[in-house]
């Protein structure tokens, strides 16, 4: 599965499902940017049909629906959608 990594201040284990033509993945994507976050992302759409199917399997133990974006953070907590004072409120002390 190609996922991607965006430095930043680590903030635990922070991963992004994504699609890349989805306006709210890329808002999302840039939010934990502009909040200098650390996390992975992965754009779903972009994979192969075995990465998809992977990636997919991941996010859905999250997010049944199965819908975008899906931010896990520390594999205990999902954001599903652009929730932006729901991230940062997680992210901003």
């Amino acid at each position: 599965m190609a996922v991607e990594h965006v430095r930043g201040r680590k903030a635990g284990d922070v991963m992004l499902y994504a699609l890349s033509t989805c306006q709210w993945c890329n808002k999302t994507k840039q939010l934990l940017r502009d909040l200098g976050i650390e996390f992975d992302y992965v754009y779903i759409d972009l994979l192969d049909e075995k990465g998809q199917d992977r990636a997919l399997s991941d996010m859905e133990k999250w997010n049944p629906r199965g819908s975008f974006p899906t931010l896990v953070i520390d594999n205990k907590r999902c954001i599903v959608g652009f929730r932006e004072d729901e991230i940062r409120g997680v992210f901003v002390k």
